[in-house]
């Protein structure tokens, strides 16, 4: 067994398996690192079958994470779907913990962990993807002294994640996905001076692992990271504190979901939209029963209760009308029908 000089770690979500395939097609079975990817699966996911795929096209040893197995040099580690992918005393660590970001794996819990353990010695890579997951994670790892690398969005078949980690991350190299396989063997090259194997790693950082490892943290653990703030988890509705610690602005609860304030605001959107269809059912299910009312008073329905239904039925068609033209930060024109 070769225990890897660095370890080169990559996060990617839509379109993943193919910039994968590419990538790791320019990767040699002699490369004197290990190789830990996150890409994001649906928790049915045949993850063996993955492995497999990628393993046809590089001399890397490819297979799925296993608990407690040792890190290797020339191999590639997959992580399990709906199975954080970490890193402890050389040897990789398989948790059903929290979701973060929304996701499970995440490429951010993945970066932190890695980063506290090998610290200069990581190379964090984030591919094609949607949204945010991988930008907090890039900068743990340049807080740790790592090397953040990012595909060139332009390349990228999805480049919301490259972009969101460019512009939050004083990223060291950004390249077409054509040229990351000759890059990453150069940033891992042994001819180079190895890194120094002790530094200064952020405390916070150390302990948002540590919470990762054990699964759940404390009230008491959150509070040395952040400040609490008035805002819910959208996976738990627990208290959100707000990180002190990095330029990323981020948000944690105490039993371990975490989220960028972008990734927040997405759930939040979300959840916000549901809300106001709900609203619309509720809004229609009683134009009806005015409407019913009505129809069964014969007459003596009073002018006040038909100001009533039509201003309703202003109400239903303005909400309509914005819901369905996705009008975000706008409002309906008053007194549109």
């Amino acid at each position: 067994m070769v225990v890897p000089a660095y370890l080169i770690v990559i996060g990617t979500s839509a379109g993943g398996m193919p910039a994968l395939t590419r990538l790791v097609a320019q990767l040699p079975g002699t490369l004197p690192a290990a190789v830990l990817v996150v890409q994001h699966l649906s928790p049915d996911s045949m993850g063996e079958q993955l492995a497999a795929r990628l393993g046809e096209h590089t001399g890397l040893r490819c297979q799925l994470a296993t608990n407690e197995a040792p890190l290797e040099a020339g191999h590639l580690y997959l992580a399990r779907p709906d199975h954080h992918l970490l890193v402890k005393d050389q040897r990789l660590l398989v948790a059903k913990g929290p979701r973060e970001n929304g996701y499970r794996p995440a490429v951010d819990a993945l970066f932190r962990s890695a980063a506290v353990a090998y610290g200069p010695r990581v190379v964090g890579l984030v591919l094609t993807g949607m949204l945010h997951d991988g930008t907090a994670g890039l900068e743990f790892v340049k807080r740790c002294g790592g090397t953040a690398v990012v595909q060139d969005p332009i390349d990228a078949e999805f480049p919301s994640m490259p972009e969101s980690a460019l512009r939050a991350v004083a990223v060291d190299h950004v390249a077409p996905l054509s040229q990351l396989g000759p890059l990453l063997m150069q940033l891992v090259d042994p001819a180079r001076p190895l890194p120094p194997e002790k530094v200064v790693i952020p405390p916070d950082l150390q302990l948002e692992a540590a919470i990762a490892e054990r699964v759940v943290g404390t009230v008491e653990q959150v509070n040395q990271l952040g400040h609490l703030v008035p805002l819910t988890c959208p996976d738990c509705g627990g208290n959100l504190w707000q990180a002190n610690h990095g330029h990323v602005l981020r948000y944690r609860c105490h039993t371990g979901h975490t989220f960028t304030a972008a990734a927040l605001a997405e759930h939040n959107q979300q959840e916000l939209e549901e809300t106001l269809w709900v609203a619309l059912r509720m809004m229609e299910e009683r134009k009806s029963l005015l409407l019913g009312m009505a129809n069964h008073d014969n007459g003596h329905w009073s002018q006040r209760q038909e100001e009533r239904l039509a201003d309703l039925k202003r109400h239903v068609n303005r909400m309509r009308e914005f819901l369905v033209n996705g009008n975000e930060g706008t409002s309906p024109t008053p007194g549109q029908s």
